[in-house]
């Protein structure tokens, strides 16, 4: 039986943090064994919003290390960085044509990020790649004919966006993509800020005592967990209302592999200290196995690399041609 096929990607645009690990890589990792995997690191997302070409070169090259580090498997997985498969580009051109500005304007993350830009002497300043990125995504999937997307909840509507797209092609034109299900993890779906429990934690937050990353010095990022904010009951248990709590009871569940009730049983009859050391621990245990393989890989992302895309490439080609063919750009007699 031919296994599903899995897709995902993380941008470019900061440096991983723990965040990343537990609610999208440490998944990965997991179900590698049961999907046919192709993971890419979504340097043309990167441009969305501008961002230093140094600074690109570098993240993506860190991130690709650290998903070797962190346990995918290029025997079992197919990494590549999206700009070294040129299909990305003209499928995103070719989903975008069959879209309309209202649907992209709509996306959540759209409106959110947006807002947060300023107009500068009166003019408009969203960059334009911000609106269409949403279509750049739907490319990704049906490039592969993903049956799986991992996200995190932030997400999940640019999946329902793929699926409705995904619809609309094979009507129109006859073409077969799947309709393609989003995953999302019971444990650790979204971790949040050290700093502000209620806002999720970025890797691009300007806050460095906000995120772990997972290039942290561990003694730095342990010390970063006993300095989280909590609140004043003393008591620690599963509460909306104690989003610091939740948070540090999340990421110890997550990484101690049990679930976040069982997490809550552990430390029922203990104080705040017991909880934020126990975890920073953990955390600190984590980012010292990841960064003895990050130093190994880190010098291997070149000829790693190279070969995802080739791989990549001709799977990409296949599933482009199809759309194309639906679309009359195709050279074929009728």
């Amino acid at each position: 039986m031919q296994k599903k096929i899995m897709l995902s990607g993380i941008t470019a645009t900061g440096k991983l943090t723990l965040a990343n690990y537990i609610g999208a890589i440490k998944n990965m990792v997991k179900l590698q064994d049961d999907y046919e995997n192709y993971i890419f690191i979504a340097d043309l997302h990167a441009l969305t919003l501008p961002i230093e070409p140094e600074t690109l070169n570098q993240n993506r090259k860190n991130i690709f290390a650290l998903f070797r580090a962190c346990g995918i498997d290029i025997e079992k997985t197919t990494l590549f960085f999206q700009s070294d498969v040129m299909e990305h580009g003209l499928m995103n051109w070719l989903i975008l044509t069959n879209t309309t500005i209202g649907e992209l304007s709509r996306m959540t993350q759209f409106k959110d990020k947006s807002s947060k830009i300023k107009t500068a002497n009166g003019m408009e300043t969203i960059p334009t790649g911000l609106l269409m990125y949403p279509t750049l995504m739907v490319g990704d999937i049906l490039l592969y004919n993903a049956d799986i997307i991992p996200v995190g909840i932030d997400q999940k509507q640019h999946v329902e966006l793929t699926r409705n797209l995904a619809i609309r092609l094979n009507n129109k034109f006859k073409t077969n993509f799947k309709i393609p299900e989003p995953y999302i993890p019971e444990v650790g779906a979204k971790i949040m800020s050290l700093v502000e429990p209620t806002k999720k934690m970025s890797k691009s937050d300007k806050n460095a005592k906000a995120s772990i990353y997972l290039l942290d010095n561990p003694d730095e990022a342990y010390q970063k967990i006993m300095k989280a904010v909590t609140d004043s009951e003393g008591k620690i248990y599963i509460s909306d209302e104690k989003p610091g709590i939740k948070n540090l009871l999340t990421i110890y569940s997550a990484l101690a592999n049990i679930s976040l009730n069982e997490a809550e049983k552990i430390f029922a009859n203990k104080n705040y200290a017991e909880l934020k050391s126990q975890t920073a621990q953990l955390v600190k245990d984590l980012l010292i196995r990841i960064q003895e393989k990050y130093n190994f890989y880190i010098n291997n992302v070149e000829n790693e690399s190279k070969i995802g895309a080739e791989k990549a490439q001709k799977f990409a080609n296949i599933n482009l041609k199809k759309l194309m063919k639906g679309l009359g750009l195709n050279n074929e007699s009728k």
